[in-house]
């Protein structure tokens, strides 16, 4: 098919989801046979594999509005999104350990969820992650073997053949960032010049051991971004049986004493119920899944009972367990400005601050502009024309929480994210920012570096300083509904909410622990769920898949 023919029958197809959604919205049912709450990386997913039997009615409910803007569409604009109304645009509360800072904690609120709005790094987790959530559920099925199988399917992989580790001719294109910056290589370079293991791909067997750096896989397409929305949902869009409601916000569930029968969703101006006959999917995310979990009475029974919530079930972890990964942007500024390509961030390393460790806990991406917080770029004021080793501590040990400030749908979340509290998390802080100067000063650099701007020459308590008002999110909140067999655990391994019938959850929330590295890819990871009884009335054989 030439070009021309493709295009047109994209815009064709586009057409057809346009009015046929535009005809299953004015003709809203009150009942389905599944409701999938958010459109991000794990809600597409789901929507996706249920819709893919003709048989079953799904209806997929976004908060936010379209996908289909330059600011989306063109990776390279990702950070045009951020502070607008394709981001919820929740802040943590005020850090002590930040010297009292409150900072931003970006999230998707627009079909395809984060998906839409981030860097669009693919970064699968080290193979640690997966074993430690297989031991948490007690289910190998979540092992890396089992994971790496999945992995192998879904991708359609464009780099070096790597038939154990890598999959072609699945849904999701991923590629190394194509004809990259210079200073990309550079980095890499520069990393192995310091003594780390290269790779073709941050994925595979970097993954697997100690660490190393290499170009940055992404899910980037000749500048286009393909969100998770895009690749899964959209092409079922023009079927009878997916029914996509945007501008709709889940405000709590409806139960019938411990099974969850739907949900509340303000659309339109008012409240309406829509009914779930087989099952209701929470694919909210760190902040709103809880939320929504507590806002119908299932939560702490103490924290329900301070605001006057009536206690459907006693679950304590809802909202506990808060992990995200902080960042800290070290910047030089360029001898010669180079414009940024692909994603802006096409390369990255993960290391160990401490050679003991099993995985490596520090991961840096370069950034092909000035990336910073607030503060530090009002006290360093980097030029433009500057690059960035976004370093990050990815096994954070800090915990937070999310807690309700009221009963109502309206009342904001209040974000503990207790960032930099665990002293251990400042520690591996200070070795990345030093890798981070030793790399980024060093002699493969050299030909894009003037001069470092930040943080410079500062040591010991002057650098711990400088953390502390460097430190911000990576945009990979996490955990706070977590999968597992203690008494914090909000979800078993088939993602089932403990003690409620009808209902999963399906996103970051149920990590145990956040991955090592950046999130969007094991959020696709979809797994094998919804055994049994749920498989024989929607008649899609002994199981259905549902994204995590």
């Amino acid at each position: 098919m030439s070009w021309n023919n493709e295009k047109q029958s994209a815009v064709d197809f586009a057409e057809r989801v346009r009015l046929n959604q535009q005809k299953l919205r004015s003709n809203l049912k009150s009942h389905y046979d599944f409701i999938v709450c958010g459109s991000g990386s794990s809600g597409s997913v789901v929507a996706r594999h249920l819709a893919e039997n003709p048989d079953v009615s799904v209806l997929l409910v976004e908060a936010g509005g379209s996908d289909d803007v330059p600011s989306v569409t063109e990776a390279a604009r990702w950070f045009e999104n951020l502070g607008t109304e394709r981001d919820w645009n929740f802040v943590a509360q005020p850090n002590p350990h930040l010297k009292g800072r409150s900072i931003p904690l970006n999230m998707g609120k627009v079909l395809g969820g984060g998906s839409s709005i981030n860097v669009m790094a693919w970064a699968r987790g080290h193979k640690n992650d997966w074993d430690f959530f297989a031991s948490e559920s007690g289910d190998r099925a979540w092992n890396y073997e089992s994971v790496l199988e999945i992995y192998r399917r879904m991708e359609d992989w464009q780099g070096a053949p790597d038939p154990t580790r890598r999959g072609t001719g699945g849904l999701v294109f991923v590629q190394s960032a194509p004809d990259p910056n210079p200073i990309a290589p550079a980095m890499v370079e520069a990393a192995r010049s310091i003594g780390m293991p290269t790779f073709d791909s941050n994925n595979g067997g970097l993954m697997e051991g100690n660490g190393g750096a290499s170009i940055l896989d992404l899910r980037v397409r000749d500048g286009k971004r393909l969100s998770v929305f895009r690749t899964y949902a959209f092409p079922y869009m023009d079927r009878p049986n997916l029914t996509v409601l945007t501008h709709a916000l889940v405000t709590k569930l409806t139960l019938e004493g411990n099974r969850a029968t739907g949900v509340e969703i303000a659309f339109e101006g008012k409240i309406q119920s829509i009914t779930a006959g087989l099952e209701v999917v929470l694919s909210l995310g760190a902040m709103h899944t809880p939320k929504v979990l507590m806002l119908s009475g299932i939560g702490d029974h103490g924290e329900l009972q301070r605001l006057g919530i009536p206690v459907v079930h006693h679950l304590p972890g809802v909202g506990q367990n808060f992990q995200d990964h902080f960042g800290i942007g070290c910047v030089w500024e360029y001898r010669q400005p180079l414009a940024p390509r692909n994603n802006g961030a096409e390369a990255t390393f993960f290391w160990k601050s401490d050679p003991g460790l099993e995985t490596p806990d520090l991961q840096t991406c370069l950034g092909e502009v000035p990336y910073c917080s607030a503060e530090t770029a009002a006290k360093f004021n980097p030029p433009a024309a500057s690059w960035t080793l976004f370093g990050c501590v990815v096994r954070p040990k800090s915990i937070g929480q999310i807690r309700l400030t009221g009963p109502s749908p309206d009342a904001p979340v209040q974000i503990e994210a207790n960032t930099l509290s665990h002293p251990d998390d400042l520690k591996a802080a200070v070795a990345c920012v030093e890798l981070c100067q030793e790399i980024g000063n060093s002699a493969a650099l050299r030909p894009f570096r003037k001069r470092e701007v930040m943080p410079g020459n500062l040591t010991g308590a002057a650098l711990k300083d400088f953390i502390r008002d460097a430190a911000t999110t990576y945009h990979h909140q996490t955990c706070t509904s977590k999968m597992g067999r203690d008494s914090m655990s909000v979800v078993d391994a088939q993602l089932k909410v403990y003690g409620i019938e009808n209902l999963r959850i399906a996103d970051g929330s149920i990590m145990p622990r956040v991955t090592t590295g950046n999130t969007m890819a094991p959020l696709h990871h979809h797994r094998r769920a919804c055994r049994g009884g749920l498989a024989q009335r929607t008649q899609v054989g002994d199981v259905v898949s549902v994204a995590f």
